[in-house]
């Protein structure tokens, strides 16, 4: 199943990404990593691990990843 919500992305003052190539690279992105988590929770479940376990961990390395091109990093 891909993913097939339009996103609009945007800068860290607002303003709409609108280059093609970028929102294309980023949908791309999207894709691979809703197919590498798809697989890893296959996997987790057919081993008999907790759904919900597996979706609560991938969800805390999400909200840990951290961007060294932020301002301050």
């Amino acid at each position: 199943m891909p993913h097939r919500k339009k996103i609009i992305w945007r800068s860290p003052s607002g303003e709409v990404v609108a280059c093609v190539e970028k929102n294309k690279v980023l949908q791309e992105n999207l894709a691979e990593m809703r197919q590498i988590c798809q697989d890893a929770l296959d996997d987790a479940v057919l081993m008999g691990c907790d759904e919900q376990q597996v979706r609560a961990v991938f969800t805390e390395l999400i909200v840990q990843l951290e961007s060294p091109y932020l301002p301050g990093n």
